[in-house]
């Protein structure tokens, strides 16, 4: 294989393998925006304290000998209603950053690492799945919820309460009071266009798999030219994950940059199959037994409204929200949007 047909490949993966993943679009980017320019504007977020919030932390041993990164925080009550927290593909708990933040005065908050993310043990390619997330999830609550929870996901997080949903329907009503998805999907990502022509779509659909694998092959390699490329990966990151690039904080797209580059190029792979064959639509009828929320950016390109629409469909007492000028890092963007939609959602599973 000729170095010019394995770059060309590298940059058709990118563009599907990650918030942070737009190659088709990188080169006319870096040539339109300079980062440096970028970087001087007002920037209102500058002094946040991004990765600093910590909890009590503890390990959780899965059934498969997978060691969890979990943080316990705010008030420990175990009778008290707790919020659980999942992030999304190639995040971390941190990426909770603004509603950890908002809740942790009043909620009893878990946040977990998925595994092979954050500071998780990571796994190998047979036991990185939607369905092992679910199991995952099970065993966080069992461990780690003594009384009634709230789960919120986002992305492949919402992903992983589906398939608890599937696995462990007898937890909801009764344990599980109330579900909050994110821009997430319940199947059908493999049709996504990315905002591409469709015929361009097609050809990246058609050659992503193989393209991926070769990137996990060559994990090591390519996580060190992803260093390399950061002043690129920030402009994907700012246009892929945010709806309204040109006044989102730039401190936030460095924080949340810093989270993809951190995720193992193998990681990426290892998931990557799993998240285009997911297929939960019939186990979302589990959550129509509990309050539900649905929040997704009218211009997230990665799990599109209409997935979300698609999950609203299934459950009709659902409340579906769709956030104008916002895309896929919603609960970065509108952190605001995102963590009213979440203590209203508290506060109807405690008036129950």
């Amino acid at each position: 294989m000729t170095t010019t047909t394995t770059r060309r490949r590298v940059g058709i993966a990118g563009a599907l393998v990650g918030a942070a993943s737009a190659g088709v679009a990188a080169a006319a980017l870096a040539k339109r925006y300079a980062v440096g320019r970028i970087r001087l504007r007002p920037d209102t977020e500058a002094s946040e304290p991004f990765g600093e919030l910590r909890g009590r932390e503890r390990t959780l041993i899965t059934s498969d000998g997978k060691a969890l990164h979990v943080e316990i925080d705010g008030p420990e009550k175990d009778e008290a209603l707790t919020v659980v927290l999942c992030h999304g593909y190639c995040l971390s708990l941190e990426s909770w950053h603004y509603q950890r933040k908002d809740l942790r005065e009043n909620y009893r908050l878990v946040l977990w690492d998925q595994r092979s993310h954050g500071r998780s043990q990571r796994a190998g390619a047979d036991d990185s799945t939607i369905d092992r997330l679910g199991e995952d999830l099970a065993e966080v609550i069992e461990r780690f919820v003594p009384g009634p929870c709230v789960l919120v996901g986002h992305s492949m997080g919402g992903m992983t309460i589906m398939a608890l949903a599937d696995r462990h329907p007898e937890l909801f009503e009764e344990k599980v009071r109330g579900v909050a998805l994110i821009s997430t999907s319940a199947g059908k990502l493999a049709e996504l266009t990315l905002g591409l022509p469709a015929m361009l779509s097609k050809a990246v659909h058609k050659i992503a798999p193989t393209t991926v694998s070769m990137l996990g092959r060559r994990g090591a390699l390519v996580d060190r030219t992803r260093s390399v490329g950061s002043d690129i990966a920030f402009l994907i990151t700012r246009y892929m994950g945010f709806g309204d690039s040109k006044n989102v904080s730039p401190t936030v797209v460095d924080f949340a940059e810093s989270m993809i580059r951190a995720t193992p190029t193998e990681v990426v792979a290892d998931f990557y199959p799993a998240l285009m064959n997911h297929d939960k639509l019939s186990a979302l009828h589990v959550l129509d037994s509990v309050p539900t929320a649905i929040l997704v950016g009218d211009r997230d390109w990665l799990t599109p409204p209409d997935h979300s629409r698609a999950i609203a469909a299934a459950l009709p007492k659902a409340q579906l929200t769709e956030v104008p000028d916002t895309s896929h890092l919603i609960q970065l963007e509108r952190p605001g949007v995102v963590n009213d939609a979440l203590r209203d959602l508290v506060k109807r599973v405690e008036l129950q």
